[in-house]
C-alpha cells in the first residue's frame, strides 16, 4: 500500500476476497474521519466464459432472413464485447447484433467479453450460420390430363423439396385463387382441387410458399396451363372392311376414334351391352359367326374415382349370314362299274351366283383349271385318297364353305367288291348250264324207263265200231289223269276254268259246230281216231 487515494492490487487471489472500506487522516493535525461505506471483492478462481444465443433459433434459415445473435458474460458486469466471424474481428462491440442474411454473411460467429485492456473472457461457443437460397416450390398435376372437358376434375399440387412448414398461395393469371364451390384446398393450401372443371377454370396456374411464422417468401412456381373444352369429345366407330352384310368366317374389325386429348380406355358395346371395358381403340372378330350380328358401338372414359364418360359413338349395324356350303356328288353311275376304272366328281355351291372350283387333295390345292368337275383316274390318283371342294368368285361371298371329305378309296372298293360279287354270281350260272347239258348228254338211259308200247292205246276206227261196252284206255287215262288233275282257278272275272270247263258260245256259227261236234261224239264214243 501506499499513501495515494488509490488502492491497487497487481494480482488478486483468493485471499483478497472480502469488503474494503476506507477513512481520511489529516496528518499533521492527528484528524481521522469515520470509515467509508464497504465494497465487496469478489474475486473468482477463473475468468468466465462468454455465452452466444441465437434468435431466432431456426437451424436452416433463408436469404433475407434476419438473425440476432446476443453475447453474455454471466459474472460481473461492465463488460464490452468483441465479434468474430470466421475468426475475423466484425465492427459491433453492442452486447447484440443483427445480421441480415445473404450468402455473404455465412460463417461461424462467436463472441467474447472485455474489462480494461487486461481482461477478456474465453471465447464463447460458435454457431455456424447457413444463408439458403429460398427455393421454388414445384407444380404438379395430380390428375393425369391438363386438357380437360366440362365437368372433369383437375388435381394440382404445389411442394417444397426441403421444410414441411410451408403454406402456399395460389394464382390463375394474376388473380388469387379463393375457394367456391367448385374450387377447393387442403388444411395447408399444398393441394388445389377443381371438382367440376369449366370455361371459367381456364388458364395458368402457378403458386408461391410461405414460411409459417416467418417472413419467407418463395419466388413463383413455373405456370401449369389449364385448358378446358367447351363440349365433350367426338367418338367415332369405323369398320374395316365396310360390308354391312358378312358371311361366316369373315374377319371384320372396328376403331373408336377420339378427336381430342389422350389417355382414354375404350369401352365396347353390342346391342347395348357392354362387351369389355379394358379394350384398345380397335377391336377384331377373326371369324365372324351368326351370332356376331348385331349393333355396334365405342364409347371412351378416363381417370379412376371420378371417371369421365364420354357420349357413345354412333351405330355399327353388322348383319352374319351362313356362308354357302359346297358339296361333292359322283356323276359316274353304279351301271357304269364294269366299263369304266375312272369317277367324275361334280362340286355345286348352294348359291344362285356363279362360282368358279378349287379342287382339294389331302388338303392340297390340286393344280388344275378352275372347274366344277374333277374326274378321278388310277394315273393322277392311283393311291385314291381323299378330296374336298371349294367355291370362289369376285364379288361377295367371294368363297364358300369347304365340302365334305370325298373319299374316293372307299368308293372304288365298293365297285370292285360290286364287280367281283357280280362276277362270281355270272360265271356260277354258266357253271350250272354247262354241267346242265352235260349231264344230258352224258347220262345212260335207264332199262326200267323203257316201258312196252301198248298197241291199243290208239285203236283204229274199225275197232272202235266193234267195241260197244269197252271203255276207252285213253279215256280211262284222261280219267284217272282228271283224278289228279289241278284246283280250278278262279280267273279275274269270278269264272272257275279247268280242262273241261266248256268255252261260252257267243254265235250261232259257233252253237252249230258245238252241235257237230257232240253228234260225232256220241256216234265214236268220244274219240276220233288219227288212223286212217
Amino acid at each position: 500500500m501506499d499513501d495515494d487515494t488509490l488502492l491497487n492490487i497487481t494480482s488478486v487471489s483468493r485471499a483478497h476476497q472480502g469488503q474494503y472500506a476506507c477513512r481520511a487522516h489529516l496528518l499533521p493535525r492527528g484528524v481521522s474521519s469515520g470509515f467509508s461505506s464497504t465494497t465487496e471483492l469478489t474475486v473468482y478462481e477463473k475468468i468466465p466464459e462468454a455465452a452466444l444465443t441465437k434468435s431466432p433459433e431456426y437451424e436452416l434459415m433463408y436469404v433475407g432472413e434476419t438473425v440476432n445473435f446476443t453475447c453474455k458474460v454471466s459474472t460481473s458486469s461492465g463488460w464490452t464485447y468483441v465479434w468474430y466471424k470466421d475468426g475475423t474481428i466484425l465492427s459491433q462491440t453492442s452486447q447484440s447484433i443483427s445480421i441480415y442474411l445473404s450468402p455473404s454473411k455465412e460463417g461461424e460467429y462467436y463472441c467474447l467479453g472485455t474489462r480494461s485492456k487486461t481482461t477478456a473472457t474465453k471465447s464463447s461457443e460458435k454457431i455456424q450460420q447457413n444463408a439458403a437460397e429460398i427455393p421454388v416450390p414445384t407444380l404438379k398435376l395430380l390428375s393425369k390430363w391438363m386438357d380437360v372437358f366440362p365437368t372433369e376434375s383437375v388435381t394440382l399440387r404445389c411442394g417444397m423439396q426441403s421444410g414441411s412448414r410451408w403454406t402456399y398461395t395460389w394464382y390463375k393469371g394474376t388473380q388469387r385463387v379463393q375457394a367456391d364451390s367448385t374450387v377447393s384446398f387442403d388444411s395447408d393450401r399444398a393441394t388445389l382441387f377443381i371438382k367440376s372443371a369449366s370455361a371459367a377454370n381456364e388458364g395458368a396456374y402457378k403458386c408461391e410458399g410461405h414460411l409459417q411464422d416467418r417472413a419467407v417468401r418463395s419466388k413463383f412456381s413455373s405456370d401449369l396451363n389449364l385448358q378446358v373444352y367447351d363440349t365433350g369429345p367426338r367418338v367415332l366407330l369405323l369398320q374395316k372392311p365396310t360390308h354391312s352384310l358378312m358371311h361366316t368366317g369373315d374377319s371384320v374389325s372396328f376403331s373408336c376414334h377420339v378427336n381430342v386429348s389422350s389417355g382414354w380406355q375404350y369401352l365396347w358395346f353390342k346391342d347395348s351391352e357392354i362387351l369389355t371395358s379394358e379394350g384398345n381403340n380397335h377391336t377384331t372378330i377373326g371369324s365372324v359367326v351368326t351370332t356376331s350380328s348385331g349393333s355396334y358401338q365405342c364409347q371412351v372414359k378416363r381417370g379412376t374415382n371420378d371417371a369421365y364418360y364420354s357420349a357413345q359413338s354412333q351405330w355399327m349395324k353388322l348383319d352374319v349370314k351362313e356362308r354357302p356350303q359346297a358339296a361333292i356328288t359322283l356323276l359316274t353311275g353304279w351301271s357304269e362299274v364294269f366299263s369304266t376304272d375312272s369317277l367324275v366328281l361334280d362340286c355345286t355351291v348352294d348359291d344362285s351366283n356363279e362360282w368358279n372350283y378349287t379342287w382339294f387333295k389331302e388338303e392340297h390345292p390340286i393344280n388344275s383349271p378352275p372347274s366344277e368337275k374333277h374326274i378321278v383316274t388310277p394315273q393322277n390318283d392311283p393311291d385314291q385318297r381323299e378330296y374336298k371342294c371349294q367355291g370362289e368368285r369376285n364379288g361377295r361371298p367371294s368363297y364358300s364353305k369347304q365340302s365334305t371329305t370325298f373319299k374316293t378309296k372307299n368308293l372304288l372298293l365298293k365297285r370292285r367288291l360290286l364287280l367281283s360279287i357280280s362276277g362270281v354270281i355270272f360265271f356260277g350260272i354258266i357253271a350250272v348250264f354247262l354241267g346242265c347239258i352235260a349231264c344230258r348228254v352224258l347220262r345212260k338211259p335207264d332199262e326200267a324207263d323203257e316201258l312196252p308200247e301198248d298197241p291199243n292205246l290208239f285203236p283204229l276206227m274199225p275197232q272202235l265200231k266193234d267195241l260197244t261196252d269197252t271203255s276207252c284206255p285213253l279215256a280211262e287215262f284222261i280219267t284217272e289223269a282228271a283224278l289228279n288233275a289241278p284246283a280250278r282257278e278262279v280267273e279275274e272275272n269270278g269264272i272257275i276254268c279247268s280242262e273241261t270247263t266248256q268255252l261260252p258260245i257267243v254265235s250261232p256259227e259257233d252253237r252249230d259246230l258245238m252241235n257237230d261236234g257232240n253228234d260225232q261224239t256220241e256216234n265214236n264214243g268220244g274219240l276220233t281216231s288219227f288212223q286212217q
